[in-house]
């Protein structure tokens, strides 16, 4: 193994549009309810301003771009009539891993290196996907990390803290951070991950990845591998 490879010990990479393909479903779902209560935002201006986010976090971005003085009460309503929906499309919409996404956990594997998927989602939204897509944490995966386990999410490092400190990992930078958003490569930074890969997959364009100034942008997981050698 090169040296990359000896150093690096953990790979952090988002869920939806990072390792999973559900054609932005989720965002989908977050405008239509935030539009259900009088508002008309397009799908690239919800991308734009709530992608990568904590979900209810997500509502107030996006909100909070025409309002300023949000009400606490509207946010609740909107945040769980968003989840009621996503409830329901998740039981049938067509959910698949991004390409390679397999191979590329069985690589990581075969380097010895730990396989984390952290996410916006809270728990429960996590772990349904995890069980649609048939992976496990222990067999296709060492961990899962949700908006629930942490106290402040992105851009905030405390789900990549908080694998680190499950699997004893001293420094980010022995951690590379993958994901779709901007607000993913913030997360990776701010955590002082070695390297912060966009991937061209999910929510943003590479323009706008490349406005979080990301060591390296990929449009295939697999394109990652020689990144770490």
């Amino acid at each position: 193994m090169g040296r990359a490879s000896q150093v690096i010990q953990m790979v952090v990479c988002d869920m939806a549009g990072t390792t999973i393909n559900e054609d932005n479903l989720v965002y989908k779902t977050l405008r239509q309810a935030i539009n259900q209560f009088g508002y008309d935002f397009t799908l690239p201006h919800v991308l734009t301003h709530g992608a990568g986010k904590e979900k209810r976090q997500a509502i107030e971005s996006i909100i909070g771009t025409v309002e300023k003085n949000l009400e606490p009460q509207r946010i609740t309503e909107i945040f769980q009539l968003f989840l009621d929906l996503l409830e329901e499309k998740y039981a049938s919409a067509p959910i698949t891993p991004q390409a390679n996404a397999a191979a590329f956990f069985k690589a990581l594997t075969s380097k010895g290196i730990r396989i984390v998927l952290n996410t916006g989602y809270n728990k429960k939204t996590a772990e349904k996907l995890m069980d649609r897509l048939g992976w496990k944490v222990g067999a296709d995966i060492d961990a899962l990390v949700t908006a629930d386990d942490v106290p402040r999410n992105r851009p905030h490092p405390d789900m990549i803290l908080h694998a680190m400190q499950r699997f004893g990992i001293q420094s980010g930078d022995r951690v590379v951070k993958v994901g779709d958003s901007a607000i993913d490569i913030q997360e990776g930074q701010n955590a002082g991950c070695r390297l912060n890969i966009g991937i061209t997959t999910g929510a943003h364009t590479k323009e706008q990845l490349q406005s979080a100034s990301p060591n390296y942008i990929v449009d295939n997981l697999m394109d990652i591998l020689p990144l770490l050698d």
